[in-house]
Formats: structure tokens, C-alpha cells, sequence
């Protein structure tokens, strides 16, 4: 099944903002922005949040939760050694393995989320609706079938805005 967009290329950063305000007044749905750097307003404007900070978070209390255990039961329950008298339950000694085994489930736990949430796996092709959007171009990608019916309208309106290019690119969505 093929995807049909409608793509505008903007030269400068207040044009796109002006353009993304003004299509989210008039109902267009934004597909995508593409910039060649981060434009924080346009995902502010575009109301996407992330809940990632949050699942990082969970993966982190999570994971040390499973290092405190773990080291519990491995020194205290299953094989405690008596040695000079110390306690089995040493609960400092636990602290920084603790933290050094956290962080890299955090790293890596959050480093899977990201690529599956983002359907990015190895020998995927990342198709990019303008090529110039790595370089010095803005591109906004609406979904032609979102906005049927107003592709005109939608044109009319990003040329206005200042988009120095308009044009429909079909995509074709890899097995």
C-alpha cells in the first residue's frame, strides 16, 4: 500500500513556524517536521509529548529494585559467608554496584524502547521525504488522505505562509 504525502519546504525557521501555526488553525494535520536542527516550538505547537523521561524512570527504580534483591539474596539468603565477624547484610557495599548496574539497564533498557517505539532496526531503510531537510531546509509532511480533499486549500495556504516548495511524494512503505 503506497502512502501519499504532501510536503512543504520552507527556508528559514520563523516561515515554518508561521506556516505550522497557521495549518493547525485552519485543521490540517501535520504528519512530521524535518529540520536540520531541533525546532522545540513546532513539537510544542504540534502538542506531541514523550513519556520516555517517565519509562526511563521506571526502568531505573525497577532495575536497582532487582539489584538490591539480587545481591540480597546472593549474599544474605543463598551463600553467606562469615567472615572477621562482619554482617552478611552489608547494605553500603551494595550501594555503588547498585548504581553502576542501574545505569546500564537504564541505558540499555531505554536504548530497545526508543528503537522499537521508532520501528528502527538494523538494515532498515530510513526513507526521508526531502533530502534537503539534513542540510539548511524545514519540510512539513502532511498525510495526503488525513487532509483529503484540501490538498488546494493546504498549498494555497503553505505558499502563502512562505514555503518555497509544494509537492506531493507517493512512499512506499518497506516489507
Amino acid at each position: 500500500m503506497n502512502k501519499h504525502f504532501v510536503v512543504g519546504v520552507f527556508d528559514e525557521e520563523t516561515q515554518l513556524m508561521a506556516a505550522v501555526n497557521e495549518t493547525l488553525k485552519q485543521g490540517f494535520q501535520i504528519q512530521e517536521i524535518y529540520s536540520p536542527y531541533p525546532v522545540y516550538e513546532a513539537i510544542e505547537a504540534m502538542g506531541k509529548k514523550t513519556r520516555f523521561t517517565f519509562a526511563a524512570f521506571l526502568f531505573g527504580l525497577f532495575g536497582a529494585l532487582g539489584v538490591l534483591a539480587f545481591m540480597y539474596y546472593t549474599a544474605v539468603i543463598d551463600w553467606p559467608l562469615n567472615y572477621g565477624g562482619k554482617p552478611t547484610n552489608a547494605f553500603p557495599s551494595f550501594l555503588v554496584v547498585t548504581i553502576v548496574i542501574t545505569i546500564l539497564i537504564v541505558t540499555i533498557a531505554s536504548l530497545f524502547t526508543f528503537s522499537a517505539r521508532a520501528k528502527i532496526y538494523p538494515g532498515k531503510a530510513y526513507v526521508l521525504p526531502d533530502a534537503r531537510s539534513t542540510d539548511d531546509k524545514f519540510v512539513m509532511v502532511f498525510d495526503k488522505s488525513a487532509n483529503d480533499g484540501e490538498y488546494q486549500r493546504l498549498t494555497q495556504l503553505l505558499k502563502a505562509e512562505g514555503a518555497v516548495e509544494v509537492y506531493e511524494k507517493n512512499i512506499e512503505p518497506e516489507n
